[in-house]
């Protein structure tokens, strides 16, 4: 396994100075740091004369659409075969935005099948397979500033331009929650300062993405603060769930429940949130913290997931009643943590 060294510029610009079939894949139910990394390195290696495509595992919400490149983006569950001989052609495949192969669900069959150069870049603690290249820093505010630092590793700055500038800023605005997060590090706003300088309207690209949902999602968000919350004020904890007659109700779009699970943290004395959604065959879960509660180490643990300290998610077979129950039946374990945690 070749990892980040000093030769990794070097190293990957011989890889790229022939054209490459590359694929570049990221995890499912993409966000906008997913979307925004994946579409910025798109554009950065169309213009190192490449044939990139981006394939998502399953869709991802309309709000961010406008993004460039967007319309070129093959979705695995809507066109599996497309996808499949794509994946069979490729040289390259980046792995964009996550740590295990098991967050792209059915797309890890025909990904681990490749004989590909494999080159991950991504914020997530470090991936553990087998991977020819590796630009990972679980510092980075997101993976949308480790694809800025992967053109700064190629010495491909004059490459930049206004649509990869504008994919990379929402990717680090939305994974900082507009700056409020995840964003303490100098090197963020140097790079973001970096990126204004195309000319990028920010103040266009927030309203893109935080001003541009359905009057069914906001009916859904006044739902859940009123009707589906629930606090344990004795572990500082608050939970939202949600069932699929619920989503059904208010004619739920991938991507309505975007943020509800930062809701609970702006109650006084709580630091742990979770969300639960029940999907098809399975309940996805959102976890939130404040201070050290380390929600990717609670999600590993105890409902097949990962993450960052304070953002993660996971999934649970069982219905959501009895996957509640389990969370519920697991907060007086970790009370000592969480009362250490309290503001």
């Amino acid at each position: 396994m070749k990892k980040l060294s000093d030769n990794f510029g070097k190293e990957v610009n011989k890889l790229l100075s022939v054209t490459n079939n590359i694929v570049i894949v990221t995890h499912s139910n993409p966000d906008a740091d997913a979307i925004g990394s994946s579409l910025g390195l798109y554009n950065f290696l169309i213009k190192k004369r490449q044939n990139p495509i981006v394939i998502t595992p399953n869709s991802y919400p309309e709000f961010l659409w406008w993004m460039p490149g967007n319309q070129n983006i093959i979705n695995f569950y809507n066109d599996k075969k497309s996808a499949v001989e794509i994946i069979k052609q490729a040289q390259i495949i980046f792995y964009v935005d996550f740590n295990e192969t098991n967050r792209i669900d059915k797309l890890e069959k025909y990904i681990k099948q490749s004989n590909s150069i494999k080159i991950v870049i991504d914020h997530h603690p470090l991936f553990n397979e087998n991977i020819d290249y590796i630009l990972s820093d679980a510092s980075a505010s997101s993976a949308a500033e480790l694809v800025y630092e992967f053109i700064v590793l190629l010495n491909n700055i004059n490459l930049i331009d206004e649509k990869i500038a504008k994919c990379l800023y929402a990717g680090i605005m939305a994974d900082t929650g507009c700056f409020s997060y995840n964003s303490s590090k100098p090197r963020t706003f140097q790079i973001v300062a970096e990126l204004l300088i195309f000319n990028i309207n920010k103040d266009e690209i927030v309203s893109k993405i935080y001003d541009n949902f359905s009057t069914d999602r906001f009916r859904l968000l006044g739902y859940c603060l009123n009707e589906k919350l629930t606090v344990f004020p004795q572990y500082h904890t608050a939970i939202i769930s949600l069932t699929k007659q619920e989503l059904k109700k208010f004619n739920f779009k991938q991507g309505d429940d975007e943020g509800f699970v930062n809701y609970p943290l702006s109650i006084k004395g709580i630091i742990f949130s979770a969300i639960f959604v029940e999907r098809v065959d399975y309940v996805k879960i959102s976890f939130r913290s404040k201070g050290a509660f380390a929600t990717n180490k609670f999600a590993r643990k105890n409902f097949n997931g990962g993450g960052h300290l304070n953002a993660s998610g996971g999934k649970s077979k069982m219905d959501i009643d009895k996957t509640i129950e389990k969370f519920i039946s697991l907060l007086p374990n970790y009370k000592n943590e969480l009362d250490e945690n309290e503001d």
